[in-house]
């Protein structure tokens, strides 16, 4: 179910039915009271110019929810989206259950549905954490820390990512034999944790170089991620917004409000 292709749908046509009883209907019932009233001796009684006057219902309920998912709309096709994480690919930054808050203008205004980009603000950054739409099947959010900008060279073999043919920086902050080894990684500017195994093989992959337009993601949790390594790059009309908040965690218990942060 596309819920933006059913809230547009329906700011469209409870706004059809407010304009239309603006400009046609309410001055139909005007016209009947007036005609009405001009046909009594006395007058009509509030009672019958109430009933005269009454709103069909569609009408009423139009009135009444037109402004609401309007302004819905707006705040959740321009400004800031809600979204919650299924999965455990970018654990450690995100837990299975973390609802976040997406940035739906840091990108640039995208119209809803089509998801075509009529402003430009900004481009993504190396280290940004974004939502985009999965490219082999649209109607799937998923969320990815961006690791290739359009002209990059990337290579990842021996759990060690390559940019433009340099390493990307990693410390061993936490190693146990219950838990997957934590690092620290250093990509760009951003500073973020990543889990990476030694003694897990997973994929190795060749040099790639991102198209223009497109941009290579990869998950935190670098051993159990669905990311570019499998099914290659995001387009850019595919982007959804960039993830900046964690406003609450719920995984089936009671809501906590207890690890509200930044997503770094």
């Amino acid at each position: 179910m596309d819920f933006a292709l059913l809230l547009v749908l329906a700011v469209a046509l409870s706004g059809v039915i407010y304009l239309l009883d603006v400009v046609w209907l309410r001055p139909k019932r005007r016209e009947r009271v007036a005609h009405a009233d001009a046909n009594t001796v006395e007058g009509l009684d509030p009672a019958t110019r109430d009933k005269l006057l009454k709103e069909p219902w569609p009408v009423d309920y139009s009135r009444s929810f037109f402004p609401v998912l309007l302004v819905v709309l707006i705040v959740r096709s321009f400004i800031v989206e809600p979204f919650q994480i299924p999965s455990g690919s970018m654990r450690p930054t995100l837990e299975v259950g973390d609802f976040i808050l997406v940035n739906k203008f840091a990108y640039g205004l995208r119209l809803p549905v089509v998801n075509t980009r009529f402003l430009e603000v900004d481009d993504p950054e190396r280290g940004d954490v974004m939502v985009f739409r999965f490219p082999e099947d649209p109607s799937v959010n998923f969320i990815k820390r961006v690791v290739g900008l359009p002209g990059d060279q990337l290579r990842y073999e021996d759990k060690q990512l390559y940019i433009n043919g340099e390493p990307v920086p990693k410390e061993l902050m936490e190693e146990s034999a219950s838990q997957q080894p934590l690092f620290e990684e250093h990509l760009g500017e951003v500073e973020h944790y990543i889990y990476n195994n030694p003694r897990d093989p997973g994929p190795q992959m060749r040099q790639v170089e991102v198209p223009e337009g497109h941009y290579f993601t990869m998950g935190d949790n670098r051993d159990h991620s669905n990311d570019s390594r499998y099914w290659g790059f995001v387009p850019e009309e595919n982007i959804v917004g960039r993830a900046f908040a964690v406003w609450m965690h719920w995984d089936g218990g009671l809501p906590s409000f207890t690890d509200v942060r930044r997503i770094e």
